[in-house]
């Protein structure tokens, strides 16, 4: 029987994936971030105003935020090839700041802290990140306690696996997670499980260059809840337009339309409708300039 099968040669198993050739993946927390533009591009209601212009060679920025009936912030914005620097504070006594660095091509260190007056939280998150030339490699202190380190590596070239650990002393928390990529030129898969019982899973299907459909699924193994939602992603760059929307599994409906105006004006609409508890919503928004936030927007 063995004479019929043909002998398994080491070298062309080799030759299947040669690991010099894998890039380097994407981040731990990135793993859906696909799925996460398409669902959750910022839905909300009511009316606000946006002014941020640039004030040297597109590199600064301030800007400012009116949020009728709410609130009124300002922020400001700092972009170089090694640096960036964001500060934001608004008048219900938010105060939030984020820096990024990178030290060198391997290195980069992000910081943020925010700081609510009313509760008086305080929070802190540092990261010190390592990319090499096939895994990428974290290490976070926060505040509360909190101490995690992420890993993840490109088996492949369209998979990649990876894991986390992370402590807390406050509440007192520990855990350990477990995450999953694959990717080819037309769609993007991720499943993620962690300890304390949560099953997240996503999937993108790009239709064309401009169209996407995405999906995804949040379970919770103890309680057994579930959540999940479907969503499209549609860029209209012929009549400067963009429109995203989703519905979830509580019936909930949501659209959102970006149109380019004349002279850098940028006009929003939102909407939701939930016709379950007959909750309807209408948002309008306005905006003048924008700073080139990156895709993570130096968050975890």
């Amino acid at each position: 029987m063995a004479d019929l099968l043909p002998p398994l040669k080491t070298e062309q198993a080799d030759e299947k994936v040669d690991k010099s050739k894998l890039t380097c993946p994407v981040g731990y927390d990135e793993v859906n971030r696909e799925a996460f533009k398409t669902l959750n591009p910022g839905y909300f209601s009511g009316f606000y105003l946006n002014y941020c212009p640039s004030l040297y060679e597109d590199k600064f920025f301030i800007g400012s935020t009116i949020v009728p009936g709410a609130y009124s912030g300002l922020g400001a914005y700092y972009f170089n090839t090694k640096l960036t620097l964001i500060g934001r504070v608004t008048t219900d006594g938010t105060l939030t700041t984020k820096v990024k660095a990178v030290i060198t091509d391997k290195w980069i260190v992000k910081a943020q802290t925010a700081l609510i007056d009313e509760s008086r939280l305080f929070d802190t998150l540092v990261s010190f990140e390592y990319m090499a030339l096939n895994y990428k490699a974290q290490f976070l202190l926060g505040s509360k306690g909190l101490t995690a380190a992420t890993y993840i590596q490109r088996v492949s070239p369209c998979l990649s696996l990876g894991g986390e650990l992370f402590w807390a002393s406050v509440p007192q928390k520990s855990g350990i997670g477990y995450v999953a990529r694959y990717e080819t030129d037309k769609m993007v898969a991720s499943a993620q499980v962690i300890s304390s019982g949560n099953v997240f899973m996503s999937y993108v299907q790009k239709i064309s260059k401009k169209v996407s459909l995405a999906s995804d699924f949040v379970y919770n193994c103890f309680s057994r809840d579930v959540k999940a939602s479907v969503g499209c992603d549609c860029d209209i760059s012929r009549f400067w337009s963009r429109v995203q929307g989703k519905i979830d599994s509580n019936g909930v409906a949501y659209a959102s339309l970006e149109k380019q105006l004349k002279m850098g004006l940028e006009c929003v609409l939102s909407a939701s409708l939930d016709h379950k508890n007959k909750d309807y919503r209408l948002g309008l928004g306005l905006a003048y300039g924008s700073p080139p936030l990156p895709s993570d927007d130096l968050r975890r």
